[in-house]
This record gives structure tokens, C-alpha cells and sequence, in this order.
């Protein structure tokens, strides 16, 4: 088995260390060479010095997962690898894409033969050790062809991974997916902040945040990583209260709307973090931990 990874940042270098793990070869292209490099040293990745390099050490089915940020970049790559493959070859986006444009992609790829996969992706920088969990879009011939990827990303072969519906579903979600998370952070980062805010009571927040992670009902991974922070630093002092959007929970919102379908708790998590941007609160910082912890997002620093 053999496929080729566009794209080795945070996600697709990991993904690709995850499947040469599980021994499946992969041939790897990204535009910073030392990433490419070190990942052929140190993992046994097929190093690729272009993506046409990368497509041509494929063999029979050729399938290319790209991991490559949405909007142009993607929408590029693809029209770009449409001259490369043949009928019956596989693109996969596993990036945070709209659907409706992932819709609109596999229509295209269609028309010349090539299958499609969008693949919602969730786990982060911790991918790599515990697995990913995947979302999967696609015809269900696609669907089984990729299957054995599909079994080595994810944390067992047969869990964290499903194909759940036709070509759009996977990213469409994995759009509701953020959006959720978008309101779980930030009901923890109100919450951690009224506690913070009650000064008589003197309250310990990395005290009360491992308290919660033993049998209580709002222990979560995301309440793993606030009290792990909190261990080191209770003012989170080096973290200002800037909270970045990375698109999914406007596209959550914005599908509310044209479902006529009500979600206020997702509206106010996005419009809080508009809010952040020239704002200050310690609940800002707490949700930009968050991000920082289960995905290595940027933070902005004091």
C-alpha cells in the first residue's frame, strides 16, 4: 500500500509518520524541503522534491492525500493534479474545507474519472500517538479503497473512522464538529472565569479543574488540557486574550441560518471570539490555551 501526502505541517506530518508506523509507504512532498527531509530520515518517508515528483512514484491506483489549508491553496492543487492522474486515481482533502466547495470538487474530479474523498479530520497535534478521528465523504467505492489508511490514522482499525455519507458529508461534519467546540470552549472559559472572579472564596483553578476531571460530568480532553495548564500557570500570564476563528464556526452559523435552524449557543461562541480581537479577559486566554493545546494554534503572546 502506498499513497502521497501534499502538505507535511502539523497534521499532514504527522498523518504521514502515523501511516509509515503502521507500514504503508508513503511518499511525501511540502514546499519547506527540511520537513520532507527529516521525515525521510528519521521515519523512512519517500521523499518528493515536487508534486508531479510525488505522483510519479506511485504505482497502479494512485491515491494523493493533500493536507493543505482551505480556500486557493487547495482549489489550486487540485486543478493542478487533474493532469497527472488517470481514471480511477483518488484525491483525498483532508484539510478544513467548505462543503459546498468540496461538493463542487468532487463534481469536477468526477467529470475526468478521478475519485474524491473529503475527510473531516479531528485530533490535533495528538493525532500522531492516540489517532485521528475521521469523517469521511465519499462514493463507496472510494470509501473502500482507502479503507486501509482509514484503519492505520485511526486510534483502532475499526473506531474513530466511518464513512458517513456522500461526497460533502465528511467536511460538512466536521464543520458542525468545530462549531460544537467552539461552544463547549467557551462555556468552560465563562464558567473558569466567574470562579476566578470570586475573590472571597479565594478559589484554586488548577485545584477545581483536576477535581472535575475525576467523575464529574463536564470531564472532557478539552478540561484535561485547561487544568494541565493551569498547573503551570494560574494567570496564564504569557497568553493575551486574543481568540483566532478559523472559519468553520462562521460556516456553522451561516448554515443555522439557511437551515432556519436555531443555534444560539454556537453564535455566541463566535461572536465572542470576534470580541477577543480588541478585547481583554482571562476567559479569552483560557480559549486561547485551548486552541493552543489540541492543535498547536498560535497564540498571541504578551
Amino acid at each position: 500500500m502506498k499513497l502521497a501526502m501534499i502538505g507535511l505541517g502539523k497534521m499532514g506530518g504527522n498523518m504521514a509518520t502515523r501511516l509509515l508506523r503502521h507500514k504503508i509507504e508513503v511518499v511525501g512532498f511540502d514546499f519547506n524541503a527540511d520537513v520532507v527531509n527529516g521525515l525521510a530520515t528519521k521515519e523512512g518517508l519517500i521523499p518528493a522534491t515536487s508534486v508531479a515528483d510525488a505522483v510519479s512514484k506511485l504505482d497502479g491506483q494512485k491515491i494523493v492525500w493533500m493536507m493543505l489549508p482551505a480556500g486557493d491553496i487547495t482549489e489550486n492543487q487540485i486543478k493542478d493534479l487533474i493532469p497527472m492522474l488517470n481514471k480511477g486515481d483518488i484525491i483525498i482533502d483532508g484539510g478544513n474545507s467548505n462543503y459546498k466547495d468540496s461538493q463542487r470538487r468532487g463534481a469536477m474530479l468526477a467529470e475526468q474519472g478521478i475519485g474524491f474523498m473529503d475527510s473531516g479530520t479531528s485530533g490535533g497535534i495528538w493525532g500522531l500517538d492516540n489517532g485521528y478521528c475521521l469523517m469521511v465523504g465519499a462514493t463507496p467505492e472510494v470509501a473502500e479503497a482507502v479503507t486501509p489508511f482509514l484503519k492505520a490514522l485511526a486510534p483502532a482499525p475499526h473506531r474513530g473512522w466511518a464513512h458517513v455519507g456522500p461526497i460533502g458529508s465528511g467536511h460538512f461534519t466536521k464543520m458542525i464538529h468545530n462549531g460544537i467546540e467552539y461552544g463547549m470552549m467557551q462555556a468552560m472559559a465563562e464558567g473558569l472565569d466567574l470562579i476566578k472572579g470570586k475573590e472571597e472564596f479565594d478559589l484554586d483553578l488548577a485545584q477545581i479543574t483536576e477535581l472535575w476531571r475525576h467523575g464529574s460530568v463536564v470531564r472532557s480532553w478539552l478540561l484535561d488540557l485547561t487544568a494541565d495548564a493551569l498547573k503551570a500557570d494560574q494567570e496564564l500570564t504569557t497568553i493575551a486574550p486574543y481568540v483566532a476563528d478559523s472559519g468553520e464556526g462562521r460556516w456553522t452559523v451561516m448554515e443555522s441560518v439557511e437551515q432556519g435552524v436555531a443555534a444560539p449557543v454556537l453564535t455566541s461562541a463566535l461572536q465572542a471570539r470576534f470580541r477577543s480581537q480588541d478585547d481583554s479577559g482571562f476567559s479569552f486566554k483560557l480559549l486561547s490555551m485551548m486552541r493552543n493545546g489540541f492543535g498547536g494554534h498560535a497564540v498571541k503572546k504578551h
